[in-house]
């Protein structure tokens, strides 16, 4: 069975709520002119008994119409659009006197009906509504008097009136159905920009955006949301272009060397010792190589941040002295001053593994950039509830033009300046996600030709 539209489904939760509504409100209407017209034929009822007993006198256990000649002329004469009937019962229910207009017929005289009770029963196949009151000489019951009027006219009002209301609810909810179903339509016009433009959407075009309504509702988020999901995912797509295009790239030097230092060996015999030093020159490549597809592994690893952290208690001050003894020999080759400043022991809960790679990339960074005769300082310290752990070497610096790109990977600033200093532009942009990955703030300031401060800052265990 196929299902309703959207546009349509609205429609008809629209419809099938005001069809329950409309049909209280009639049912509500048909019911109060109903008590209307029985109210208004039971006032009149009422004032014909109260005439009617005032024109009888009681006397000697009976009774008799005070002015008989007078009533029975007036009740020939009478032509009432809506008759009266009117009987008088003697005490035992026998017909003492009628209205004419009742001819040949009688009103019947119900004895299991209470006294003074308006009912409804027929007379000649018409429907009339009845009365009989008690007429009383003292404490005792002499007679009755019977009186009924016709409910044909009432009837029929009401029935026009149900007729009425019959043909007009189904009229009523075709109408608004067709109503709502185009107030739906206006209304989801949004919803058609939306589908419209994202089949228009694919890999190679991650430009066009949802047209924005005017309205500030549900549908003016729903857009708005979308359109930042376009634009979250053009950036990863752009950014994920440009790592796999500057890691083949990467990948494509060292192998190319390597590949043109070997041609050039086996062009010809040669000496010992340049086949030696073009080898370990290979070596080296191959070296480089390697660290290159560790750092691309680990930078793919994290990218996602599905690694499952292994939360721990650990001691600061012994992973900063464990990573700047790993760097003695150069720390020694380029007599570096290094300094420490712990005034005490500080420890946070965080991935040990994880975190002695952040301090590992920072702490090579700082010794790769530093000049000779250099120096590296790190300290640790409170900062309110944080604790702040600072880097600070006396290298070559980084322009200021160039902070906010020193995380992207591959990128590294002014390297055709300093050749000498070999790199992949992957380890800032490692300590990137790691710290993102750990809740740690990193900042970085630094000062061309004067030195970089690093500072990271992390809660206390």
């Amino acid at each position: 069975m196929q299902q309703l539209s959207f546009k349509n489904r609205i429609a008809s939760h629209y419809i099938i709520t005001t069809a329950l509504l409309i049909f209280v409100v009639f049912f509500v209407i048909y019911s109060i002119v109903k008590l209307s017209v029985y109210n208004h034929l039971n006032t009149d009822i009422s004032k014909e008994v109260k005439n009617h007993l005032n024109e009888i006198e009681v006397k000697n256990n009976t009774f008799y119409l005070m002015h008989m000649q007078e009533w029975e002329e007036r009740e020939h004469n009478t032509v009432d659009v809506n008759p009266v009937f009117i009987q008088f019962l003697d005490k035992n229910g026998a017909i003492i006197e009628k209205s004419p207009n009742l001819k040949n017929e009688f009103l019947f005289f119900d004895k299991k009906r209470n006294d003074n009770e308006l009912f409804d029963t027929k007379i000649l196949g018409n429907k009339i509504r009845q009365i009989q009151v008690p007429i009383y000489d003292g404490a005792n019951i002499v007679g009755y008097v019977m009186i009924a009027m016709s409910l044909e006219g009432a009837l029929m009002v009401l029935q026009n009136l149900a007729e009425i209301l019959s043909i007009a609810y189904p009229l009523i909810l075709i109408l608004l159905f067709f109503i709502a179903r185009f107030i739906a339509g206006r209304s989801i016009k949004p919803i058609n920009s939306i589908i419209k433009t994202s089949n228009t959407i694919t890999k190679d075009n991650l430009t066009s955006r949802i047209p924005i309504p005017q309205n500030r509702d549900e549908l003016f988020v729903l857009s708005n949301t979308i359109n930042s999901l376009l634009d979250r995912i053009e950036t990863a797509i752009e950014r994920e272009k440009q790592f796999t295009s500057d890691a083949s790239h990467e990948l494509r030097t060292p192998l190319t060397v390597i590949k043109g230092t070997l041609e050039v060996l086996i062009r010809k015999p040669r000496e010992a010792t340049e086949y030696e030093e073009k080898i370990n020159f290979c070596v080296n490549e191959v070296d480089r190589l390697n660290h290159l597809v560790d750092q691309l592994l680990l930078l793919a690893r994290f990218e996602n941040q599905k690694q499952t952290l292994k939360l721990e208690k650990v001691y600061l001050n012994a992973i900063f002295l464990d990573t700047i003894a790993r760097y003695s020999s150069t720390i020694q080759s380029k007599k570096i001053a290094v300094s420490t400043d712990f005034s005490k022991d500080y420890y946070t809960e965080t991935d040990s593994y994880l975190f002695s790679i952040v301090i590992n990339n920072l702490i090579s960074n700082a010794l790769k950039y530093s000049d000779c005769n250099g120096t590296l300082s790190v300290k640790i310290m409170n900062n309110r509830s944080k604790i702040e752990c600072h880097i600070i070497d006396s290298g070559i610096g980084i322009p200021k033009e160039d902070l906010e790109r020193i995380f992207n990977p591959f990128y590294r600033s002014k390297s055709t300046d300093h050749p000498e200093i070999k790199g992949t532009g992957l380890g800032l942009s490692i300590v990137k996600r790691l710290s993102s990955l750990l809740s740690i703030e990193i900042a970085i300031t630094s000062e061309e030709s004067r030195g970089t401060k690093v500072i990271l800052s992390l809660f206390e265990a």
